[in-house]
């Protein structure tokens, strides 16, 4: 059986306008495969160079394959459960610094360059101080991209149309101010001069950025399936959900050249990321963590198992559109089409969550993802959002550890853990869930400062604990 690569599958060729540090699954799964869109449907013609931003990596297979690679999107689309696959044929060549340094380097005088898309994980956008601008390459991805920019600087002498715009989709908050703050520090401390620090700040677009795709990654377990069903060999099939969200923070240049709303792409140009930001936060992540210990208590152990399930589903879709979404400020037509994409993301029947990987460090993720709809809804509406109080009750009765005599394998931080250990211990319900309300360790405040919260709080706790999760619900959600 052939292997994969461009003597084998009928692709396209693209001019090298994208340089991308980083080489895994997610960025492949959803970058280049926007990219792969855009080229294929609006004339993009935007092909990738990819360098490995480590020394270990997958440059010498993606190469091998000439950057071709299959990509499975699973989930549901337009209502219906559909699993689809195709060539992903962006990427033109990869390169590894660490073995071929000048070949890197020359990235910076190709004249077609436009953009720079970097995916090096949460850790990857740091400062190292021994990165020196004459190694071959830097540590640090910041340190091997200020190199990049300076030759590209001293290649074109410092022309304002070869500046970049530049792409992070790394997971930490303001990527593209953090990555060129770092890139300004680099210029100082290797002494490059204020026209080069000017050719940045002037005539470089950093954008900051927020990524949306679940990436399960290589399908291991399925590729004797999956190469009979493909008739070739690939070595980086990639699995990921059909749903997709790229918010891109930057100004109105950045959106007249990239066609996304051509292909219909979900990629968001904004000045303001931070509405979208907070959307996710509260409606996926809230959700998640709203559903967790109503869902596992209740005896589910999977999101979309809970999702089937009229009771727990119910609670669930009536939590986000009634409690979450009217404490956000974007249209509500926009609120309501992310909702329901969320909650067919959690029906995805290709993907199994377990709910109890979802638990870890439950009480700060109520903290930051559930905790500000809360006070929000009362601020608003001058009334309790029932239904996540309900969620911090469960919460509490999570923590007890028993569901139906099976002990729950709790996993968060010690303090949090004894400090559960310690309230059950005393069997005393109402004064676990008041300890709970006055910890302003877990919370920043006193919730029991919020007229209502106690009683609502105790009140569900009692029954979960008395009368099950299921007696319980079933009563609630009449």
């Amino acid at each position: 059986m052939d292997s994969l690569n461009r003597n084998t599958a009928c692709v396209n060729t693209y001019t090298e306008r994208i340089v991308q540090f980083g080489e895994g699954n997610f960025l492949r799964a959803f970058a280049n495969w926007m990219i792969h869109e855009m080229n294929k449907q609006a004339g993009f013609d935007a092909g990738v160079t990819v360098v490995q931003p480590i020394d270990q990596g997958l440059i010498k297979m993606l190469n091998d394959q000439d950057g071709l690679y299959t990509l499975y999107l699973n989930g549901i689309k337009n209502g219906e459960a559909i699993s689809e696959h195709q060539i992903i044929d962006c990427i033109q060549r990869g390169i590894n610094p660490y073995e071929n340094p000048s070949d890197y380097l020359a990235i910076g005088e190709n004249p077609d360059l436009r953009f720079v898309i970097s995916n090096t994980t949460e850790a990857g956008i740091a400062y190292n101080a021994d990165d020196k601008l004459d190694d071959a390459p830097q540590s640090s991805f910041p340190g091997k991209l200020t190199a990049l920019l300076h030759k590209r600087f001293e290649t074109f002498g410092g022309t304002s149309d070869k500046g970049l715009i530049i792409i992070p989709c790394e997971l930490i908050d303001r990527n593209g101010d953090n990555l060129k703050r770092i890139i300004l520090q680099y210029a100082d401390d290797w002494n490059l001069g204020t026209d080069f620090k000017e050719w940045i700040e002037d005539d470089n677009i950093f954008c900051n950025t927020l990524v949306d795709r679940i990436v399960p990654g290589y399908p291991r377990d399925k590729m004797d399936a999956i190469t009979a069903e493909l008739g070739y060999k690939d070595n980086l099939v990639v699995e990921g959900e059909q749903f997709h969200l790229w918010v891109i923070e930057g100004p109105e240049a950045v959106k007249e050249e990239i066609p996304a709303e051509a292909c219909g792409l979900n990629i968001v140009f904004t000045d303001n990321m931070e509405p979208y930001r907070t959307r996710k936060v509260r409606i996926l992540n809230g959700a998640h963590t709203s559903l967790v210990p109503v869902g596992y208590l209740y005896g589910i152990d999977r999101v979309r198992e809970s999702l089937e399930d009229d009771v727990v589903g119910g609670f669930l879709r009536d939590t986000i559109f009634e409690e979450i979404c009217p404490t956000l400020d974007l249209p509500e037509a926009e609120l309501n089409q992310f909702a329901n994409d969320v909650i067919d993301r959690f029906r995805n029947p290709y993907l199994e969550h377990a709910l109890i990987s979802i638990s870890l460090n439950s009480t700060s993720k109520y903290k930051t993802r559930v905790l500000p709809s809360v006070l929000e809804y009362i601020k608003r509406k001058g009334d309790l959002p029932q239904r996540l109080l309900f969620s911090l009750a469960a919460l509490i009765a999570f923590y007890k550890g028993d569901r139906n005599g099976e002990a729950i394998p709790l996993k968060d931080d010690q303090s949090a853990l004894d400090f559960f250990k310690t309230h059950w211990a005393t069997g005393d319900i109402s004064a676990a869930a008041k300890a709970t309300l006055e910890n302003t360790n877990f919370w920043g405040e006193d919730l029991t400062k919020y007229e209502g919260v106690l009683d609502a709080v105790t009140n569900n706790l009692e029954s979960i604990v008395n009368n099950g999760m299921q007696a319980t619900l079933q009563n609630f959600t009449k």
